[in-house]
């Protein structure tokens, strides 16, 4: 059976377990070896000078300093390659200015089609560096887009947690108990954080607090790539306040306590139906569909002791719940 091939930072279970095995007892005969060959491949055992039959494994410590200091000559050799290149096209940006071109990123773009859009957030994904803050209105997996965007998604959200960088994520408390939802994070590895509120504003991207998008249309195939510094601000601002309000999800679970027999929802419900909303508003704003929207409404009203529409409101009024916050 052939031996997969794999960089130290995938080190196979068999080979983990010989390793250790030869770290116990100081030596590893050649031939309990020879089924993991990426022992020797990789560095981490080396035949005796004595007898070559037997192999000894390399100090962790040592072989822990040799790999970071590959590391650190790499991440040297990519930043002499940025000068290189900073040094090339510097003059040719002034030359640019000097001829009266807009030598830099554009402020705002209109981005047409899901491939571009898509394109465009995984290009300024895989330059972050710090945070990705993030607002998922009313999220769709059900159907296919939603499950291949749902895919595409997790790649480079996970890409970006292993990089160090740490994702907030705003979902609609219709969205606390969703399975896929919830699956997500239990499959992301890294400091991802998800909290909930009632409403929310449409979608919201920001990557590192320099580049946002938005949606730009109402079907999703448009969108807009913001860089203007007021504007991010603005975003960035609306987004904190947004977090500070919101109920944390992931990775603690907040339970939403209810008042007098009536739970946060429905009083999310009661806010909207006396500013005369319709139950299919109230179903868009809340981020579920109609029939879920009347379920709320009718354990309200039983709640309430309520036996027709008009008399609901009258009693919501009365009951006070809208002048205590859940």
């Amino acid at each position: 059976m052939n031996h997969p091939e794999h960089g130290i930072e995938e080190l196979c279970e068999a080979g983990a377990a010989r390793y250790e095995q030869a770290l116990r007892e100081g030596r590893l005969p050649a031939a309990d070896a020879a089924d993991v060959p990426c022992l020797t491949d990789l560095g981490l055992l080396h035949p005796a000078v004595d007898d070559l039959t037997r192999l000894e494994p390399v100090p962790p410590a040592a072989l822990l300093h040799r790999l970071l200091r590959g590391s650190r000559a790499r991440v040297a050799a990519e930043r002499r390659h940025e000068e290189l290149l900073t040094g090339l096209f510097e003059p040719l940006l002034h030359l640019g200015a000097a001829h009266g071109t807009d030598a830099d990123t554009p402020t705002l773009r209109i981005l047409s089609g899901t491939e571009r859009i898509n394109g465009a957030i995984g290009d300024a994904m895989a330059c972050a560096a710090e945070e990705l803050l993030c607002v998922q209105p009313n999220v769709h997996y059900h159907n296919e887009r939603g499950r291949a965007a749902q895919s595409v998604a997790m790649e480079r959200d996970q890409a970006l947690l292993d990089r160090g960088c740490r994702i907030r994520t705003l979902y609609q408390h219709t969205q606390r108990h969703a399975p896929l939802v919830l699956a997500r994070y239990e499959r992301l590895r890294g400091e991802a954080e998800a909290r909930t509120l009632d409403e929310l504003p449409d979608r919201l991207i920001v990557v590192d607090r320099t580049i946002a998008f938005v949606p730009a249309g109402d079907d999703g195939r448009l969108a807009l790539e913001v860089r203007h510094p007021a504007l991010l601000r603005f975003f960035v601002t609306a987004f904190e306040r947004l977090w500070g309000l919101a109920t944390p999800m992931y990775p603690e679970t907040v339970r939403r306590p209810s008042l007098n027999g009536v739970t946060p929802r429905q009083h999310a419900i009661a806010a909207l139906l006396v500013e005369g909303h319709t139950d299919a508003v109230v179903a868009e704003r809340l981020g579920m569909n109609v029939r879920t929207a009347r379920v709320h409404i009718a354990r309200l009203a039983a709640t309430l002791g309520s036996e027709s529409r008009s008399q609901l409101g009258y009693l919501i009024a009365r009951s006070g719940i809208l002048d205590r916050q859940p």
